[in-house]
């Protein structure tokens, strides 16, 4: 076991299912090869076939354990059953219960579940359900946001909840680097949970002008704009792109289901239109105005400087947190 190992990885950090396709077999492998959890990301429909080639493609990378993101708000029973079958590692589960008798199914065949919840209550029924870790959403994190709490006031009460119990704690929400990974070590967790830092790597499968757009802008908003038809209620932070500046006021009635087309992309193998506010990132088969499409980033998009490789995020989070401690703390 390596520096702050959990759930048996050798390192306290996990990639973040990035939707929809963005944490494909490459990003996954390249995170498990460096010694930290990757987590596919589910299709959100149910497609069996092509998840249980998805992990195969990936297991032909890389021999280490690794997981699978499904959010529950989705059509996803088939999924599962491919999920456990595979016997990834490690389900992740979001937005969604996630009830006693989801995780008895899941131990059952030998995996173990780490619900993302993002505040107190859903971390006590998560807790009183029997998971294996905890991912603690903060309102920083980008994509979509669950909960209304900041990490540094919610992370605390859940360590406090878990108490004794062998349940690790993992932090998310605007962490990019190693300060970000030693202040959630200050607050009681024992891992963290990136998602924008490994989506502007080498091997994420956002498209290169996405990943542009992390680089060069550092402001974020919370916002209802994008994907209100499909995915109603579900908030999420964006980067403030001139496109959502322009469009950050949208009226609430209106949502994607009665705009344009404006670019296609292949995702989980199916062609999709994509209409003008849909809640779909451009991944790299994505054609037409990327740059009027929505573009998920967390706070600390601003601490990103450059694309890096998914190993090399992995060994300066780890390297320059123990250099952090070491100089600082002893």
């Amino acid at each position: 076991m390596g520096w702050r190992g959990i759930l048996g990885f050798e390192y306290g950090i996990v990639q973040a299912p990035l939707g929809p396709d963005i944490s494909g077999p490459q990003l996954v492998a390249a995170v498990a090869n460096a010694g930290a959890l990757g987590l596919l990301r589910a299709p959100d429909w149910e497609s069996p076939d092509y998840l249980r080639e998805l992990i195969k493609k990936t297991r032909t990378l890389t021999d280490k354990p690794f997981g699978v993101g499904v959010v529950l708000a989705f059509p996803h029973h088939e999924n599962l059953k491919v999920i456990l079958d595979e016997k990834v590692a490690v389900l992740q589960t979001y937005w969604g219960h996630c009830t006693p008798e989801l995780v008895a199914k899941v131990h059952s065949a030998g995996v173990k579940i780490v619900p993302q919840v993002g505040s107190v209550e859903s971390a006590k029924q998560a807790i009183d359900a029997g998971v294996d870790g905890i991912i603690v959403q903060g309102r920083g994190a980008g994509g979509h946001v669950i909960g209304q709490d900041s990490l540094i006031s919610l992370v605390p009460r859940v360590v406090d909840l878990v108490g004794n119990r062998d349940i690790p704690v993992i932090a998310a929400g605007g962490i990019v680097d190693a300060r970000g990974y030693v202040a959630a070590l200050a607050l009681g967790a024992q891992g963290v949970c990136l998602g924008t830092r490994f989506l502007a790597t080498e091997e994420s499968y956002a498209h290169p002008i996405y990943k542009r757009k992390l680089i060069e802008l550092d402001e974020t908003e919370y916002t209802d704009v994008f994907g209100r038809a499909r995915w109603p209620d579900a908030p999420h932070r964006v980067l403030q792109t001139p496109f959502f500046k322009e469009w950050k006021s949208l009226p609430t009635h209106e949502s994607e289901a009665n705009q344009s087309v404006i670019g296609h992309s292949t995702i989980h193998g199916v062609e999709k239109d994509i209409r003008r506010f849909a809640g779909t990132v451009p991944n790299t088969t994505t054609t037409g105005d990327l740059e009027s499409m929505c573009m998920y980033a967390g706070e600390g998009v601003g601490l990103i400087k450059e694309i890096l490789h998914a190993s090399e995020v992995i060994k300066r989070l780890v390297e320059e947190a123990q250099l952090i401690i070491q100089q600082n703390f002893n």
